[in-house]
């Protein structure tokens, strides 16, 4: 298919939903779902940042467990079936799988050879793992959840790191937040933005506490740093 990218692995094989620019090469994005999988928001994602002049790559996380997950954002029976899938995902495991998709990415004709890793929630979570144990270009996280459970690793981030944080996050307490903030203080290519009066997935299309203001300047700021980054 035109927009799939095959991504192999030692284990296996898996699909990547993929969104191309109009020009001949792009720097690339990886983009990591949340729970709800490469879903109708996550390749809309994807052809925004293609829009943008990125060749935008959203592989399937959860490709071990139930390949080809696209839930609903507003579905209570979809929320608990990506639940499960969430809990029982192999962290360690979804890393390397996403350092195979940026070392395909990268070698693809179509590509200029600098990628970075984008992701929300669970994505956001293996962005900055994926960041702090290989190399990658640039690194975006959106309220990634547990962050706080890995701060022992910021010591490998290499990458330049962005990080969105909405204030009132119900999955990222205020006390993880400041952990996560005095962890990433000590690192001068890290940068995080707080957001007054945002919840969980603030930037999420169609989501429950989507807000437009903040979601838009979320990703102008992305736009930005992903230009800068990856020239």
């Amino acid at each position: 298919m035109e927009n799939q990218t095959i991504i192999m692995s030692v284990d296996g094989t898996f699909g990547a939903y993929t969104a191309r620019p109009k020009g001949l090469r792009a720097p690339a994005v990886v983009v990591l779902q949340e729970l709800f999988g490469v879903n109708a928001d996550i390749r809309k994602t994807c052809d925004e940042l293609a829009e943008q002049g990125f060749l935008a790559v959203a592989p399937d996380l959860f490709w071990r467990q139930e390949p080809g997950v696209d839930l609903s954002v507003t579905s209570e029976p979809d929320w608990q079936h990506g639940l499960r899938l969430y809990q029982a995902y192999d962290r360690d495991v979804g890393v390397r799988d996403v350092k195979d998709t940026v070392d395909i990415v990268a070698k693809l004709p179509e590509c200029t050879g600098k990628v970075a890793v984008l992701g929300y929630c669970l994505g956001a979570l293996i962005t900055f793992l994926t960041a702090a144990r290989y190399d990658v270009d640039a690194a975006v996280a959106y309220h990634g959840g547990d962050t706080e459970k890995y701060l022992g690793e910021v010591s490998g981030l290499r990458a330049p790191l962005l990080m969105h944080l909405g204030e009132e996050d119900e999955f990222i307490s205020k006390p993880a937040q400041a952990e996560i903030k005095a962890a990433l203080a000590r690192k001068a290519n890290a940068t995080i933005y707080s957001y007054p009066g945002q919840r969980h997935a603030f930037s999420r299309h169609n989501g429950a506490h989507y807000n437009a203001a903040a979601a838009a300047l979320a990703n102008r700021r992305t736009n930005e740093f992903l230009h800068q980054q990856l020239q």
